[in-house]
This record gives structure tokens, C-alpha cells and sequence, in this order.
């Protein structure tokens, strides 16, 4: 529970998101000066070639870099380096989540603006000031908050309508968690990641409403839409709920026992292979099983995620359902801060016991 009655409300200075909107990268830049952009290696070809073709004539220049593929402080150095010698005053992060993390990171060390543009629609990752911090060698550090959220955030929808399927589908998993979550630091009054942490405003619940809103009403038709490699209304709506409207609304709102199953996950190398919306996916469950959440809800939800292929077992997280694996899941979940925003006790064994459950409860949607 909070401290004291403060409300907050945090958010990027700017979204905007359509069709073709990389292509107008210059204009969006242009009030900052010179950019260095750092690009995913596998866009790099493609995306530098979009650059330059768009830089021509504008009255700003830009420096692009491939990322080598770690989020680590030796590669923020380097890139610090080279955006300084080229004069830039600004830093734009376009690909996935360790590139726009580094981004961040070089931008909060230069004391530059920074622009975001995601290549998927995978996590909300790009709304948030967090990033992720490896060594040189891939292994994990820990979170930094930087002193700011990013300048612009910039989603063009025809970069990510080529994204693979899994990478969209994940990122309903993890926008499907906001609301549940929401409602769960709601009723205990836990904090939420706007500074120190602060109560919810009451536009941060209505966010992840909207979020978990459009998923039921759109997630269908959206995932159609990709499939077909085509944009539609339906798509751009699931793009912003997965992006603006589920980052948003954790910034805002807070987590709990979603995200805090997805670290317990993380405690069996089997699961390492899946992605943070597929282990959220699988938190949902146990999260509605843990608050014995209304049959109603439980059924709209279950259904939605075996339609669009999120898992909903163990066994489709690479887990065998023994004592130790879920034990070991319980324990790292129950060790963390996140379940405990539930409003109400949490224990290792009511953990190990929701886990049980939830994977009974998805093998019987998925009619195993």
C-alpha cells in the first residue's frame, strides 16, 4: 500500500502511429538537429536504404549504426561515440526490444532526446523509461529507470504488419495482463512506476480498460489482418492497445501476479526460449485462478487466448508438471514483489497451488 494520497500519471512526450510514418523520420526530427540511428542488424539493409532516400534534401543529417545485438554498456559507449563525433542531438532506436533499450540508455547518457520506433508490436517496451542491462557476453544485469520517457514514440504499421506472427500474437498476451493487473494494484492501493511510485490516476484505469477493451473487440480481426500482411482499422487499434494502451497502463496502474508468474518462469532455462508475452499469457491464467476470478471472465478470456495461439499449459511453455519445476516456478514468483500486489496474502504454496490449476484449466480449453 502507498504512503501517502499522491496521484501520478507518466507517459512519452509523443505517439504517433500509421502507415508509412518511418518515412517522415526527418521531419520528426528536425527541431532536434542531427540524429544517429540505431537499427536492428536484420532491418539495417532495408531501413538505412528508406533513410537515405528520405534524408535527401532535408536540412538535417543522420548517422546510422547496426546494432550488434547486446543492450550492454561497452555498446553504449561505442554508439555514444559515434553520435558525437557526428554531431548529433539526437538518438532514434528503430527495431526490437535490446535496440531500443540501448537507445535509451545512449540518450540518458549523452542528456539527449530521444525517438523510439519499434519494429513489432511485441511488448510495450517502447512506452517505458525501463531498460534492460546485459553484460558484453549476454548475461543479465538488471534494470535501469532513465530520467525520462523517450520524445516520440513512432509506430509505423507497415513495419509492423511484416513482423512475424508470434512476435503480434505475444504482445496480446502481454497487453491482455494491464487490466487484470490494474484492478489488482487498484484494490490493494499498490504503487505505481511513475517516480518512487505513486496511486493510480483515474485516466491510467481507464487506459487499461480501453487496452483490454479493444483486444475482445479487435484481437480477431487484427491477427486476420496480419496474417494477410495487410493494414486494417482492426489492426491499428490491436497495435495501439499492445503498445501505447498496455504500456501506458502498467507505467500507470502497476503489476502484479502476471508479470511476477513470467519471472517464475524464468527460473527453468526450458522456458527461456519463449517470449515475455507468452509467459504473461500464462500468468493471466494463474492470475485469475489466484483471485478465483468470475467463471464469465475466466471463460471470455481462455477462449480469446486459444483462438490466437497464446499458451495456456505448461507444456506448451516447455514445462513437464513436476513437484520441482513448479515448485521452482512458485518459489521465484512468491520471492518477488509483483504477486504481492494482490489484495490479499500470497504464499509459495498458493502459488504452487494456482500454477496446478491454471495448467488443468488450460489443457481443458485446449480439449486435452
Amino acid at each position: 500500500m502507498v504512503n501517502s494520497t499522491t496521484r501520478a500519471f507518466g507517459s512519452p512526450l509523443r505517439y504517433i502511429q500509421g502507415p508509412g510514418e518511418f518515412n517522415h523520420l526527418p521531419e520528426y526530427t528536425a527541431a532536434y538537429g542531427n540524429a544517429c540511428v540505431l537499427i536492428d542488424s536484420f532491418l539495417y539493409p532495408t531501413l538505412n536504404a528508406q533513410l537515405e532516400k528520405a534524408y535527401q534534401g532535408a536540412e538535417t543529417s543522420f548517422v546510422s549504426i547496426q546494432f550488434q545485438g547486446e543492450c550492454c554498456d561497452e555498446e553504449v559507449a561505442h554508439i555514444s561515440e559515434v553520435a558525437k563525433a557526428h554531431n548529433a542531438s539526437l538518438i532514434v532506436g528503430v527495431g526490437g526490444g535490446k535496440t531500443l533499450d540501448t537507445a535509451k540508455l545512449c540518450s540518458d547518457t549523452m542528456g539527449v532526446p530521444v525517438i523510439i520506433v519499434p519494429s513489432s508490436a511485441s511488448t510495450d517496451a517502447p512506452v517505458s523509461e525501463i531498460a534492460v542491462v546485459y553484460t558484453a557476453g549476454g548475461e543479465y544485469i538488471g534494470s535501469r529507470k532513465m530520467k525520462h520517457n523517450a520524445n516520440l514514440v513512432l509506430v509505423d504499421s507497415e513495419i509492423i504488419v511484416k513482423a512475424p506472427k508470434r512476435l503480434f500474437v505475444a504482445g496480446m498476451g502481454d497487453a491482455l495482463a494491464t487490466y487484470l493487473e490494474a484492478l489488482a494494484c487498484d484494490r490493494s492501493d499498490s504503487p505505481n512506476y511513475i517516480g518512487s511510485g505513486h496511486r493510480r490516476c483515474k485516466a491510467g484505469m481507464a487506459i487499461a480498460q480501453s487496452c483490454w477493451d479493444i483486444l475482445f473487440a479487435d484481437g480477431r480481426s487484427a491477427l486476420s489482418a496480419l496474417e494477410q500482411g495487410v493494414v486494417t482499422e482492426a489492426l491499428e487499434n490491436v497495435i495501439e492497445a499492445n503498445t501505447l494502451l498496455s504500456g501506458l497502463g502498467f507505467l500507470n496502474t502497476g503489476l502484479a501476479t502476471a508479470h511476477g508468474i513470467h519471472s517464475g518462469l524464468t527460473a527453468l532455462a526450458s522456458t527461456h526460449s519463449f517470449l515475455h508475452g507468452e509467459k504473461v499469457a500464462f500468468g493471466v491464467v494463474c492470475q485469475m485462478v489466484l483471485e478465483n476470478t468470475p467463471t464469465k471472465t475466466v471463460d471470455q478470456v481462455m477462449r480469446f487466448m486459444v483462438d490466437i495461439g497464446l499458451p495456456v499449459t505448461l507444456e506448451q511453455l516447455n514445462v513437464e508438471p513436476t513437484y520441482e519445476n513448479v515448485m521452482a516456478i512458485a518459489r521465484k514468483t512468491a520471492d518477488g514483489p509483483l504477486v504481492h500486489q494482490e489484495p490479499f496474502l500470497v504464499t509459495t504454496q498458493s502459488v504452487y497451488n494456482a500454477i496446478l490449476v491454471a495448467d488443468k484449466l488450460g489443457r481443458t480449453y485446449r480439449g486435452l
